[in-house]
């Protein structure tokens, strides 16, 4: 049988054809299997929120190079319940107060922190000088400061950084950014890109707390769309104007609503994003010189979905998107594969939210974004 080449495949896979993802899965597999005989790396998750309980935790029970190995909870009730459900033995079990005892315990490689924003420097700077290995959850922490720190702390103790942006390990993500490569759309002219959806919940929640999550919509869901525009015209963005908008304040008493803001890029691309916590919209749309496609929904947990103006159905397998970003992150580790989403991609988000808040305190002015051209990419 002819073997697929990384082109072969995607095309095959637009139209349908699962069975040829399965062959080159399996392929890379065995020869993995081959040449490495590595240990799983063990991962201690610090926060056992929702994205933890419900997603992280699961997705750890599937991964092929890393397993849920200890916790970090301030809550003494999910000591046990965590530890029942999972096998967690006691001395993987920490608190935010002994936490840094974690450096003793050889179980443990990875500390994954997924705690609210504010807490995010704190903990990967503690971990670092504990020796472990670190995973930050978006958005990497509040400010451009803090994000210096926890990459600073990160090389002094020789330890790796990766940030939990998952969507760089799924199949649609890495779709689009061969499109964009390979320009198989022409020159990119034009990217829309859509992350929201509508708060009804608890308005003492820890999200519309700005202490805590160090802004709204915008270090939320944001992230998400702001990425969009970056992989989706293959370039960082060299200028940034932004409007906010609120219609229900006596909720959102602190916390942005909804921000809107527009890019331009080196080529003279364009594109516009839209974030909210009052509204959903789930969606990128990417117009090239011959063409355009999008992705509806494009960065929910999945199953995502796409179409091309050729036609062409974008459609993969459904994987859990954290357990393909945590096994991509232990395949860095384990055996120097390219680090999908590296601190400095953290950063270089944060400026950019950064910029786009300065923007609208200055009433929309345009905003110079000073990013190196690849500054922040990773690798593919």
């Amino acid at each position: 049988m002819k073997n697929l080449t990384r082109r072969d495949f995607n095309g095959l896979m637009i139209k349908g054809a699962g069975s040829a993802a399965l062959m080159s899965v399996t392929s890379f597999a065995c020869a993995m299997g081959a040449d490495q005989d590595k240990k799983k790396l063990g991962i201690a998750l610090v926060g056992l929120g929702s994205y933890s309980t419900y997603q992280l935790a699961p997705a750890l029970q599937d991964t092929q190079h890393c397993y849920l190995a200890g916790i970090v909870t301030g809550t003494p009730e999910k000591e046990k319940i965590w530890a029942d459900k999972y096998g967690i033995p006691k001395a993987n079990i920490y608190n935010y107060q002994n936490f840094d005892e974690i450096a003793k315990n050889d179980a443990i490689d990875v500390v994954y922190v997924v705690l609210p924003n504010s807490m995010h420097a704190e903990f990967c700077i503690r971990a670092a000088k504990a020796g472990k290995h670190v995973i930050c959850e978006k958005p990497m922490a509040v400010s451009v400061e803090e994000c210096d720190a926890i990459i600073n702390a990160c090389k002094a103790a020789g330890v790796k950084l990766g940030m939990g942006y998952r969507l760089h390990s799924e199949p649609y993500t890495q779709q689009v950014k061969q499109f964009v490569k390979e320009k198989t759309f022409g020159d990119i002219k034009f990217v829309s890109a859509e992350a929201a959806y509508r708060s009804t919940g608890n308005p003492d929640q820890w999200r519309l707390n700005r202490k805590l999550s160090g802004g709204g919509a915008l270090m939320n869901m944001g992230v998400y769309a702001v990425q969009s525009t970056i992989y989706g015209t293959g370039e960082n963005p060299i200028s940034v104007s932004a409007q906010e908008f609120s219609t229900r304040p006596e909720y959102f008493k602190d916390t942005d609503e909804t921000i809107l803001a527009q890019f331009e890029f080196p080529s003279g691309a364009v594109a516009n994003i839209s974030t909210s916590h009052n509204f959903n919209a789930n969606s990128m749309y990417v117009s090239g010189t011959n063409g355009w496609f999008q992705l509806q929904p494009a960065n929910n947990y999945g199953p995502l979905s796409g179409k091309t103006s050729n036609g062409d159905i974008i459609k993969f397998p459904h994987e859990s998107q954290q357990k393909l970003q945590m096994d991509d992150f232990a395949k860095h580790v384990l055996m120097g594969e390219p680090n999908k989403a590296p601190g400095e991609m953290g950063k270089r988000d944060m400026m950019i939210v950064e910029a786009i808040y300065a923007s609208i305190a200055k009433g929309g002015q345009k905003i110079n974004l000073d990013l190196a051209p690849g500054f922040g990419f990773g690798g593919d």
